[in-house]
């Protein structure tokens, strides 16, 4: 399994999970949400097979955003995944809009002449984070459990960027609406664990069989197909990196 936006320091016992991911070779892009997140996080990752620590800067916590930036560019070298990053302009985020804007366009300059992938936020905020992307000629970018337009959803696939289905996106109308309208070779997966519940316990890296399930009778391909496109689609992203 593949799961490329999980944030396995934000479980009870993140050394745990991590130590199971490696045992199981789950391949797992593990978010932080701010560069002090991703510096505690660093003895326990950097010597890991199959995850991957993510250096981010949430927008949701764009007050923190002004004094570690100075930790974004120390630590910017030593991990090839951007996330989680982006713009959040719902309710929930929109009093640091101006903050937000101000933090991604810096995040964007910083990382566009290197080879880079990005997990992106983009509640609200869709065609504002596509735009910037383009703006600042980003080539590896995936966009984390999407909820814009339908109408975005070509372009942002032309530009050869990817999006992640976790499994509450397919229980919604109107995930599943975006699901069925992104390209097969422009799908990933993801958890967004412990975001998204199984039961009444957080969903544990890697647990997709759901999103296989779904995606092969949308696609009318077997589990194992879908897997395998899935695969497919990351290491063509994985290799963008060389």
């Amino acid at each position: 399994m593949i799961d490329t936006h999980c944030h396995i320091d934000l479980y009870k016992n993140p050394k745990v999970i991590l130590d199971i991911c490696e045992d199981k070779g789950i391949v797992v892009f593990s978010m932080t949400n701010l560069p002090s997140h991703f510096e505690m996080g660093l003895p326990f990752f950097h010597s890991k097979k199959y995850v991957r620590m993510a250096l981010g800067m949430h927008p949701l916590y764009a007050t923190f955003h002004r004094n570690e930036f100075s930790k974004f560019e120390l630590y910017l070298s030593k991990t090839s995944y951007i996330g989680e990053v982006g713009l959040d302009f719902s309710k929930e985020g929109i009093e640091t809009k101006e903050i937000q804007l101000a933090s991604f366009n810096r995040i964007l300059k910083l990382v566009s002449d290197k080879k880079k992938i990005l997990s992106l936020h983009s509640r609200r905020a869709e065609k504002e984070v596509f735009e910037l992307l383009m703006q600042y000629k980003i080539q590896n970018a995936i966009f984390h459990w999407y909820s814009g337009r339908l109408n975005l959803i070509e372009n942002i696939s032309d530009a050869g960027y990817y999006f992640s289905i976790n499994p509450a996106m397919i229980k919604s109308i109107s995930g599943r609406k975006i699901i069925s309208k992104i390209p097969k070779e422009n799908v990933l997966t993801e958890t967004d664990g412990p975001f998204i519940d199984k039961g009444s316990e957080p969903l544990l890296p890697g647990e997709l069989e759901e999103v296989i399930d779904y995606l092969s009778n949308l696609w009318n391909n077997t589990s194992e197909e879908v897997q395998n496109i899935i695969n497919i689609n990351f290491r063509r992203l994985i290799n963008n990196l060389k």
